[in-house]
């Protein structure tokens, strides 16, 4: 089932993924992208190799994959992701919140994430958010791979529910990881200055 959504995302969306300095390989990592659509993590991925796919596991809201059964049943046993809560106002910690990345991350899987936290136009990528920064002195060590996803604005922009016939692309780069004693905003700037770099990668 994993690998017929993934090719019916590709076959929609004309999606390819280009890796730049980096190669694709199973196991412990966080993959970091723009979020402009609602498309973007389906296509992030179902461009992943098969075996890179089978253990990468996206970060999603709770509140809109428990919002019906068949989102519910695609959360659970086709992408596996891993749920988070994002409602306003709920008095929680980080700890709290990235515990259960944290141990996926422990156990060999590998997330998705959208580190500006919400769906921007697609003009610009916006500052990240501290998660990123807070996950990564969870688990020491881990990769963090960025990549761009591009046109999926396009394809279906904020707020629409029509897709527009485009190529979708998403790009590759090499890993970075969270240096010892590195300080917050600088690492989120180059991990959001990771991300934008691949906008014109060839």
């Amino acid at each position: 089932m994993r690998n017929f959504v993934a090719f019916l995302v590709r076959l929609i969306t004309g999606a390819q993924g280009h890796w730049f300095d980096c190669q694709p390989r199973a196991g412990q990592r966080v993959y970091i992208a723009n979020h402009s659509s609602h498309l973007d993590f389906l296509v992030l991925w179902a461009v992943l190799p098969s075996t890179v796919r089978d253990v990468t596991r996206p970060v999603a809201a709770k509140d809109y994959w428990e919002g019906n059964a068949l989102r519910r049943w695609l959360a659970s046993k086709v992408f596996r992701a891993v749920l988070v809560d994002r409602h306003p106002g709920t008095m929680v910690g980080a700890d709290t919140v990235l515990r259960p990345l944290a141990e996926a991350l422990r156990q060999g899987s590998s997330l998705i994430l959208f580190p500006e936290g919400t769906r921007g136009t697609g003009a610009e990528v916006a500052a990240f958010k501290s998660g990123l920064y807070y996950l990564c002195r969870m688990t020491p060590g881990v990769e963090v791979v960025p990549a761009y996803l591009a046109n999926l604005n396009r394809i279906l922009p904020k707020g629409e529910f029509v897709m527009v016939p485009l190529l979708s692309r998403v790009s590759f780069g090499p890993p970075l990881r969270l240096e010892d004693g590195e300080r917050k905003p600088l690492f989120l700037e180059r991990a959001r200055k990771a991300v934008c770099s691949l906008e014109n990668a060839q």
